[in-house]
């Protein structure tokens, strides 16, 4: 016991000597409450308020309408002159010309005296707004400033300043009516300055009657009551020399009213900024209407004479200073800005013009591309050179800020993904989870990101290749590779850069070799994009290096998996086909037989025997010219028999009793080539060669199909389809078509089958008269509907007739039971011209 109490004392002693602190420690305790009491003493800064908050969130992102009426609102409230200047400043430099916060700024200036920063601003705002708000303005304040009577022509030639560059504007009425007024109220003592006071407002009221004003009939009428009381005989003759003009005025302003009508909607907002397009439904008939005025307006809907076209310019420069500050963000009116006004011969001002909208969207493409143009053809090969590198920087940044958006994105599904997986294995029966984790929708968004971010990177490249394009236009190949050489050192570049530099060096300075150099550079970055390996290849082959191109293709071709490859498989076998020798292509097709075994031996010796699209084999030795001729022969004769069988619409009226009985067989259409397309749904796609290309019409990107035809996920529409060859018929096994027939034609008994469902009451003849009148589905070029949705809407319908009859029941759904599985899609074959034409087997 005595050793174990020893044992406590000198553990307790240690334990005691291990906690004290040393005298250094010590000293560095005092230190640091020596900084703590200091940092106690000292004043903490306050908060940063809202407005400065606000200020400095404006500066990083100024593209935010709300919060720029924000920050005046919070100016306005503090009645500090300095931030009401300051927020004023910078939002008139975001959005330059906005009447309203012109006004509302130089208010603050404006008093009972004159004031030098109210003139400093008129004299910055005034010439450039096409506003007649902010012109009203200035002439209150130049009436107020100028009352004594020796000022009173001040006053005058401020009215016509103004009318001069807004009395053209439709809400400028008012302008015109005060300056009568001011001219009737002007004081004549002598009969001297009576009758120039006359002949003054004659000449008003004779140039505001002409004009389309939202007042211009008042104007009429007063000037007729003017020139009445002055003489009855010379008011006649006044009066009817100005009514055609007043009257084609009068009609402008009908036509005026429905155009400017839509083009400014009604805001809750008393200064309207525009927000960035999201290019919506509504957006864009918003932009269609102002694109339908400003060429209404280039029209000259009032016929001005030549004499007049001064004024016809004025009045349309006017016009278009307002569509480019409205549509600030819409870079199509900038643009037809620029055009109208370089047309006129204002050459500077078009130039300007261009400045403007590329300070309001640095990124357009458009206005890029446009003022590059302008200023190759002044020679300014300097400000072309600092204009693409200014942009090229400003897509970067984009670029850059998407791609790490993109990948962040990406990431945070990534782990939402093993989160929820993790939950779903531990047990977890949330539904959301197992529907983000094994349905694939975040992998598909993640594809549709990474989509999007190429499709930028490509587009960044065109900036680059116009670059590059000028350069050799312009400099030649000495200032162009510069310009590649910059191109190579930018990570953001892609393969189309290093495609279009060497093409530029085959084309332009015909040097093979440097072109080819340029490729395998590519090659080195570019080796996994499929589209950049044909590109290389079919250059190789363009010049005629056979031996180049063949160790190209056998270089890269192992590289690819099958499916990707088979693109560079067809395009060499169609060098073989056409240029090389039989034993060669005999060796090619059985390669490619080894990769590919479920092509068919006779769709390589169709594509053997192919030029330009032109395919005898498939057209005569397979029956697809005479099949097509049949379809149209049999539809053409169903619709002759349906008009012999139906009579006129009249006799069907007549004989409404027999409306309400069901239809003969005889009064029933035949069957279009759209239903035989669904009966052959599955069946290859040889018949795609025979496809009608609908650009009207497309479908969504969800419902192309590898190859890109657009096609539906239910049906593929295709108009008078042929047969299928016979090597997919006989592939089909033997439960193949509808029903499980073993290889049945699509005979008209088949027909008759389909179109015939459980349930299905006969067309009413009326309905088979209407149907029969249609025109051949082959001559419809609109858009595309489903035939399914459309007879559903017809079916449920309640027809009137002489006796009551119910709705006809829904079908039931079409059973796929038994339907056979299409044969594999072997892509298509494209003819030696590879333009696409070639048929696919």
């Amino acid at each position: 016991m005595a050793t174990n109490a020893e044992e406590d004392d000198t553990f307790a002693d240690f334990q005691g000597d291990s906690t004290q602190p040393t005298e250094e420690i010590l000293s560095e305790l005092s230190k640091l409450t020596s900084i703590k009491d200091e940092a106690a003493l000292e004043p903490q800064m306050p908060p940063p308020s809202e407005y400065d908050s606000l200020t400095a969130e404006l500066a990083e992102r100024p593209h935010n309408p709300d919060g720029w009426r924000r920050l005046v609102q919070l100016a306005e409230d503090s009645r500090d002159i300095e931030k009401i200047s300051a927020a004023y400043e910078a939002l008139l430099k975001q959005y330059p010309n906005n009447a309203t916060a012109q006004i509302q700024y130089i208010s603050h200036f404006v008093g009972d005296q004159s004031s030098e920063k109210a003139e400093d601003l008129f004299k910055k705002y005034l010439m450039k707004s096409p506003w007649v708000e902010l012109w009203n303005f200035y002439l209150t304040y130049i009436r107020r400033l100028n009352t004594a009577p020796s000022q009173r022509e001040v006053i005058k030639m401020s009215y016509e300043f103004a009318l001069n560059h807004v009395g053209q504007d439709k809400d400028s009425g008012q302008i015109w009516s005060d300056y009568i007024q001011f001219l009737q109220a002007g004081e004549a003592a002598t009969t001297w300055d009576q009758q120039q006071k006359m002949d003054s407002l004659r000449k008003v009221y004779h140039r505001a009657v002409q004009i389309p004003l939202d007042n211009v009939e008042r104007l009429w009428q007063e000037l007729e009551t003017f020139e009445t009381g002055l003489n009855k005989i010379t008011a006649k003759k006044f009066m009817a020399d100005l009514s055609p003009a007043h009257m084609q005025a009068r009609t402008v302003l009908r036509q005026l009213v429905n155009h400017v009508g839509p083009l400014y909607p009604a805001t809750n907002e008393d200064m309207y900024l525009p927000p960035l397009p999201t290019f919506d439904a509504s957006e864009r008939a918003l932009v269609g209407k102002w694109k339908a005025y400003l060429k209404w307006e280039e029209s000259n809907p009032l016929e001005l004479e030549e004499k007049d076209k001064a004024t016809l310019i004025t009045r349309i420069q006017c016009v278009y200073r307002k569509a480019v500050i409205r549509m600030r963000y819409y870079t199509e009116i900038w643009f037809m800005a620029y055009t109208w006004t370089n047309s006129v011969g204002k050459h500077d001002e078009a130039i300007s013009i261009l400045k403007a909208g590329l300070e309001a969207n640095p990124a357009s493409y458009l206005l890029t591309f446009t003022y590059a143009e302008a200023l190759e053809i002044k020679k300014e090969y300097a400000e072309v050179h600092t204009l693409y590198e200014k942009f090229l920087g400003v897509l970067r940044e984009r670029l850059e800020r998407l791609d790490k958006y993109t990948k962040a994105t990406i990431n945070g599904n990534t782990s939402q993904s093993s989160n929820d997986s993790d939950k779903i294995q531990n047990g977890s029966n949330n539904n959301d989870a197992q529907g983000a984790s094994f349905n694939g929708t975040q992998p598909e968004e993640d594809q549709v990101r990474l989509a999007e971010l190429q499709k930028h990177r490509t587009e960044y490249g065109l900036a680059w290749i116009m670059y590059m394009r000028f350069a050799w236009r312009a400099e030649g190949v000495k200032v162009a590779r510069s310009v590649f050489s910059k191109a190579r050192k930018d990570t953001w570049s892609p393969w189309e850069v290093y495609e279009a530099a060497a093409l530029n060096e085959y084309h332009c300075s015909n040097d093979k070799g440097v072109a080819s150099r340029i490729f395998e550079k590519g090659l080195e970055l570019f080796g996994e994009e499929i589209e950049f390996v044909l590109r290389y290849l079919g250059f190789l082959i363009s010049i005629n290096d056979k031996n180049n191109a063949r160790a190209l293709f056998e270089r890269v071709i192992p590289k690819f998996p099958a499916e990707r490859a088979r693109p560079l498989w067809e395009r060499w076998a169609r060098y073989e086909y056409q240029y090389g020798d039989l034993e060669a292509a005999l060796k090619l097709e059985k390669r490619m037989a080894e990769v590919y075994v479920s092509d068919p031996p006779i769709k390589r010796l169709a594509q053997r025997h192919i030029y330009l699209g032109t395919d005898a084999i498939a057209e005569r030795d397979l029956g697809f010219a005479i099949a097509r001729r049949g379809n149209v022969a049999a539809t053409s004769a169903s619709f002759d028999r349906l008009n012999a069988s139906q009579g006129s619409l009249a006799n069907l009226q007549n004989s409404s009793s027999s409306m309400s009985q069901p239809s003969h067989s005889n009064n029933k259409r035949a069957a279009s080539p759209e239903h035989r397309v669904k009966r052959e749904e599955g069946r290859g796609d040889y018949a795609a060669g025979h496809k009608r290309p609908r650009p009207a019409s497309p479908a969504r990107p969800s419902e192309r199909d590898r190859d890109g035809r657009w096609e539906g996920p239910s049906q593929r529409r295709r108009f008078s389809p042929p047969p299928p060859p016979s090597w997919e018929r006989d592939d089909r096994g033997p439960n193949a078509g509808r029903g499980g027939r073993d290889n049945a034609p699509p005979g008209r008994a088949q027909e008759r089958d389909d179109d015939k469902r459980p349930g299905q009451a006969a067309l009413p003849p009326v309905i088979s008269w209407f149907i029969g009148e249609l025109p051949a589905p082959s001559s419809f070029d609109g858009p595309v509907f489903r035939t399914d949705d459309l007879m559903n809407l017809f079916r449920n319908a309640v027809i009137p007739s002489t006796t009551s009859r119910m709705k006809s029941p829904p079908p039931p759904p079409r059973s796929t039971a038994g339907a056979g599985r299409p044969p594999p899609d072997y892509g298509p074959y494209q003819g030696p011209n590879s333009s696409g034409r070639g048929r696919r087997y």
